[in-house]
């Protein structure tokens, strides 16, 4: 889940790297960089240009198209290569697939409604752009047919002008066209709440390489962030906990923003079938996906046992990945083809029954059809909404039950006390370092109520946040009013002696034991009160201080309750151990000396953090639905 591999593509060439993909920018920009605010791009249709409905051609032996993904290894491992094998998985399921190369999606689309292949294979997004020319007719209307991984090897790299996602606005961002980082990018814009219009995206042909995202933003300071792979991150920052020296190619002060081993659901990847094929040839297709699921397993088991010793097997997997995809594209098996499958997240069986089940939610198949068909018509690539249907497979049937060995959908905790731990453990510099975006919702005086009519709004966006990054902690940060506690600390300093106090009401200057006491400074003052300085006196900043934090306890675990009561009764799917309550107390303030009452009020707020945990506090599953 948070395991970095060393490398999924190591290229030297921009056209050696098809990682995801991308015909669909080689034709828009045919090698020229575009710097673009958020207007339309071109119709996808247009790309596709002129292309007449055909049946599907099956003369037994089916084309079946793959990208270069860990996720299209299970296919390789279910096929035995790219001819079905006798004893392969497929064939032992009846199957013949003749397997072709896909990451011209462009012409994949074209194949696709021509009827030279039945299946169409990139990610939801993708999808989602080709929807408008999928469905303008009913023959070949897409029928989803299974999810096959989540990325995790994905990321966006900033210079020191983007702290964490609340900084986008204003900001020039490269990317591919038409790739899988604009629905990453899009994600990320919702998250932080930006609009497309609020940022300048710039446009490039390849995704990787001389003419890729990264070599731009290596060369061009005006660039704020790139999307990026692998690779290409390590390049530029070298690692992702890292940051860039300048040294070796790094680029000096660079990082990982936010990357999908946090938002382990923004790229789905998945197969679509024709809808006439689909109709006609229903049991065919279900033992594809049974086939596709067994090789996922078997793919899995082969790889943990790689890891702790050893696998041969495994080894011939990798072997296949590299005659296949070719040694300019994976150079290594350790590091090249071992890192693609890293990559990804197999979702398996359990993850399609989750994928499709999931009525509600922003990462099931329905929530992801919607933003997919928002991001194509509010970009331009669709004029028209044309959704597409999902399979309905009878999961519980023999020819999954009695097949597949992976079964489980209960979902477990993700994170454990150790993460609360953690987040309890981190300074306010390791916190901030780890946030990736935060936002706060005020209350009145000594509120511990949190309606659905006040805040139904923020608790869909926590909902929605925890859905599409999934491997982070929501932390629910509750602050007070530090004004009472100030109160007393003065009344308490004068009747001591300790505090004395120059100028006028609304002016005042004060000094402990002679040296200037800023009311200002929060960490000193709290200092003061925790070392006895201010008791025994009749005034108790120090009980007051306690007050405030075990009321901002309170309170945040009363807006998680809130937030968790809304779930429910919205049918909504969230882990409950993700939402985590902490008690900051004052230590924090927004208005460290509040003047009047709308300062205090400033005050007195639940803040929201998306934090970033270690790898080690999180429970990891073979299968990550």
């Amino acid at each position: 889940m948070f395991a970095l591999p060393i490398a999924r593509w190591s290229l030297p060439t921009a056209t050696a790297i098809l990682a995801r993909p991308l015909g669909l920018a080689a034709v828009v920009l045919a090698g020229v960089l575009t710097v673009a605010p958020a207007g339309a791009q071109q119709r996808f249709s247009d790309l596709v240009g002129p292309v007449k409905v055909g049946p599907v051609q099956d003369s037994g032996t089916i084309t079946l198209p793959f990208i270069t993904w860990g996720g299209d290894t299970a296919t390789f491992h279910a096929n035995g290569g790219l001819k079905t094998k006798p004893g392969s998985l497929f064939a032992k399921q009846g199957l013949d697939f003749q397997l072709r190369p896909g990451d011209d999606f462009v012409g994949q689309v074209r194949d696709y409604m021509a009827g030279k292949t039945p299946f169409l294979r990139g990610t939801f997004r993708m999808m989602g752009m080709a929807s408008e020319v999928i469905g303008s007719d009913p023959r070949t209307k897409g029928v989803m047919v299974m999810q096959m991984t989540w990325s995790a090897g994905d990321h966006m790299v900033g210079r020191p002008t983007i702290a964490t996602l609340n900084d986008l606005k204003g900001k020039r961002i490269a990317l591919q066209q038409g790739g899988p980082h604009v629905g990453m990018l899009d994600d990320v814009l919702a998250l932080s709440k930006t609009s497309w219009d609020e940022i300048t995206p710039v446009w490039f042909t390849d995704l990787s390489g001389p003419k890729g995202p990264a070599e731009a933003f290596r060369k061009d300071p005006t660039l704020d962030a790139c999307f990026v792979i692998t690779p290409d991150m390590i390049g530029l920052t070298g690692g992702l906990e890292a940051t860039g020296s300048g040294a070796e190619g790094t680029v000096s002060s660079a990082k990982v923003v936010v990357s999908t081993a946090e938002l382990g659901r923004s790229i789905a990847d998945v197969y679509l079938c024709r809808k006439d094929y689909f109709d006609a040839n229903r049991a065919k297709v279900r033992k594809f996906v049974a086939g596709y699921m067994k090789a996922c397993e078997e793919v899995v088991t082969l790889r943990n046992a790689y890891e702790e010793g050893g696998s041969k097997d495994y080894e011939g997997l990798l072997g296949m990945t590299q005659s296949i995809y070719g040694e300019d594209v994976i150079p290594t098996l350790e590091e090249d083809a071992h890192g693609l499958i890293l990559d990804c997240s197999f979702v398996g069986y359990p993850g399609n029954v989750t994928f499709f089940a999931d009525k509600n939610g922003t990462t099931g198949f329905e929530g992801l059809q919607k933003s997919a068909l928002d991001l194509a018509t509010t970009r331009g690539y669709a004029k028209v909404r044309s959704g597409f249907f999902a399979a309905d497979w009878d999961y519980k049937s023999k020819d999954f039950t009695n097949y597949l060995t992976r079964l489980e959908v209960t979902e477990t905790e993700r994170f454990g006390e150790a993460t609360l731990e953690t987040l309890e453990n981190f300074d306010a510099a390791e916190l901030d370092e780890n946030t990736l975006v935060s936002f706060t919702v005020g209350f009145k005086p000594n509120q511990t109520d949190f309606s659905v009519e006040a805040y139904g709004t923020d608790f869909q966006r926590v909902i929605d946040s925890a859905s599409k990054a999934s491997n982070v902690v929501i932390n629910v940060r509750g602050h007070a009013d530090p004004t009472q506690t100030l109160g007393e600390l003065v009344r308490a300093g004068l009747e001591k002696g300790i505090l004395t106090r120059t100028g006028s009401s609304g002016a005042y200057r004060y000094f402990l034991d002679g040296e200037r006491l800023d009311l200002a400074k929060t960490e000193r003052l709290m200092k003061l009160i925790e070392q006895g300085v201010f008791d025994g006196s009749k005034h108790d900043p120090r009980l007051t201080a306690q007050a405030a934090l075990n009321l901002s306890r309170k309170r945040a675990q009363a807006v998680r309750d809130a937030v968790i009561k809304y779930a429910k009764v919205n049918n909504l799917s969230i882990d409950l151990s993700q939402i985590q309550p902490v008690g900051v107390g004052i230590r924090e303030p927004v208005i460290a000396r509040p003047r009047k009452k709308e300062d205090a009020f400033e005050n007195m707020r639940v803040e929201f953090r998306m934090v970033r945990v270690p790898a080690e506090v999180v429970n990891e599953s073979d299968f990550d639905f």
